[in-house]
């Protein structure tokens, strides 16, 4: 399995649960856009910084090839995933009441 695949895999499960599981539907809320759009320059930056000086480093077989800040598109889409699954949870156990020590 690809880079691509998993964030394409990703993608998909992120947003299946934030709509039909959990039902925060937070990918139709400004909210959610505009904290999302404060994370992207910051994702970007350290993307920038992790992949241009070959600390993390991509196979081109793993990924597209098509690059954003040196990094990967699918970072992009990935990091998209990963704010969304936590902000998801977030709500959901905000709703349940569940506390964490």
């Amino acid at each position: 399995m690809t880079y691509t695949h998993i964030t394409l895999l990703a993608l998909v499960l992120s947003t299946f649960n934030d709509r039909l599981v959990f039902k925060t539907h937070l990918t139709s809320k400004k909210v959610f856009w505009t904290s999302y759009s404060i994370i992207l320059p910051f994702q970007l930056l350290t993307n920038w910084w992790l992949t241009s000086r070959n600390i993390v480093m991509y196979s081109d077989n793993a990924i597209i090839g098509f690059r954003i800040a040196s990094a990967p598109i699918e970072d992009l889409g990935f990091g998209f995933s990963l704010v969304l699954s936590v902000l998801t949870l977030w709500i959901v156990w905000g709703r349940k009441g569940i506390q964490r020590y």
